[in-house]
């Protein structure tokens, strides 16, 4: 099966070890680290959604205006709007896109994070929500008739949008999580699903878990799976682990300056040492953490206990050889969609593009090949033996 790369579309410099030095949203910055991107073999680029954050729909009809390859994973909160005038914002940014369009919805696993912009719902109220309404958005794309709905949280009538996407039947849905209520959603809606970096053993029992919900949702089809990174490459081994604990030194240091407040804790608030995340993704990053600091190849666990388990935050160290062979060990998991984001942010894109995404690359197409080899050959037999059969019956 093919792979994909998925990098970051920020629209400023910061990251977890440098201080912004831009706007928060930075014109050139944005359309430059969108470029290099492009121009070193990724696929694709999140947007994504934070509350007081640029409005990530307007900076993707801005990259989208100004590239012609890219890809976009837009990032969307159901709480921040209707589902019908989302619909008809995604419908939009398809066309301005010319059919480059992936929608990633976020349920939200954090009270605070989501208070800040109005949402007090329990978070299994959340993924109730987060569930009717991709419903909603995907039949808005798709009906052309006026359509009623009376939901758990949503009552329209007579809806019919005027705008519709590019791509057909609809663009891709795109989730996350891993909590029970996680899988259950994202399992029925989702045609990708997104992990953050585990060990091999972890991720594949999560990807199990997707399958599962699929099947209990009565899907013939899986979603496709995503797992993300922060890799960390230099061109030796010792380089690249003394460019890792310099990292950590400088993620510690912003935190303890008070600097990096992780997402969801409110300024002023308890250390993050002494915060327990909410959210099961988060919560499972750091007990993995605690468990140990390398895991299978190449996985590094001190950057996300450093950030307190905040989103993608385990790494992969080492070399681009070493990086790929790590990478390459989840794609024989399943693993087909392959986010990765560094520290700074259009150095390392542009270092990882050049370096590991060719070796990924020329290692799945081998692969590939070896499939489809051991497929036909396989066929060739079964054929053979059919009409040695039928000679011999004769």
């Amino acid at each position: 099966m093919p792979v994909e790369f998925l990098g970051i579309a920020a629209t400023g410099d910061g990251s977890e070890t440098t201080p912004r030095s831009t706007a928060a949203f930075d014109r050139d910055y944005t359309l430059r680290l969108a470029r290099a991107h492009e121009d070193h073999g990724w696929d694709r680029v999140l947007f994504a959604y934070g509350a007081g954050s640029p409005e990530p729909a307007a900076a993707a009809a801005f990259l989208a205006s100004h590239l012609d390859r890219l890809q976009i994973l837009l990032a969307h909160r159901p709480n921040v709007s209707y589902p019908t005038f989302a619909a008809k914002t995604f419908a939009t940014l398809d066309q301005i896109s010319d059919g480059r369009l992936t929608v990633h919805f976020i349920t939200g696993g954090s009270d605070h994070e989501q208070q800040r912009e109005g949402d007090f719902l329990s978070k299994d109220e959340r993924y109730e929500r987060t569930r009717e309404y991709i419903g909603i958005v995907k039949k808005a794309w798709t009906s052309r008739e006026p359509f009623d709905h009376e939901g758990a949280h949503y009552r329209f009538n007579d809806f019919v949008s005027d705008v519709f996407p590019v791509q057909q039947p609809r663009p891709g849905v795109s989730f996350g999580g891993s909590s029970d209520a996680a899988y259950a959603a994202g399992g029925a809606e989702a045609d990708v699903y997104c992990l953050w970096g585990e060990p091999l053993a972890r991720t594949a029992e999560q990807i199990e878990r997707v399958k599962e919900a699929a099947r209990a949702a009565g899907r013939t089809d899986v979603p496709r799976i995503q797992v993300a990174f922060r890799p960390i490459i230099a061109p030796t081994e010792e380089l690249a682990w003394e460019k890792a604990h310099r990292t950590v030194a400088a993620i510690r240091a912003r935190r303890e300056s008070g600097e990096l407040v992780r997402r969801g804790r409110p300024r002023g608030a308890a250390a993050p040492e002494a915060v327990t995340p909410e959210n099961t993704g988060s919560q499972r990053l750091i007990e993995i953490a605690e468990a140990g600091e390398r895991y299978d190849r190449a996985l590094w666990t001190p950057t996300a206990a450093a950030t307190g388990g905040a989103g993608n935050s385990n790494a992969l160290v080492g070399t681009p050889e070493t990086v790929a062979e790590a990478l390459l060990d989840y794609y024989d998991l399943g693993v087909d969609i392959l986010s990765a984001r560094g520290y700074h942010l259009l150095d390392d894109a542009i270092d990882f593009g050049r370096h590991v995404i060719p070796i990924v690359r020329e290692e799945v197409a081998k692969r590939d090949a070896a499939k489809a080899a051991a497929a036909a050959e396989h066929a060739e037999r079964t054929e053979r033996d059919r009409h040695q059969l039928i000679a011999v019956q004769a």
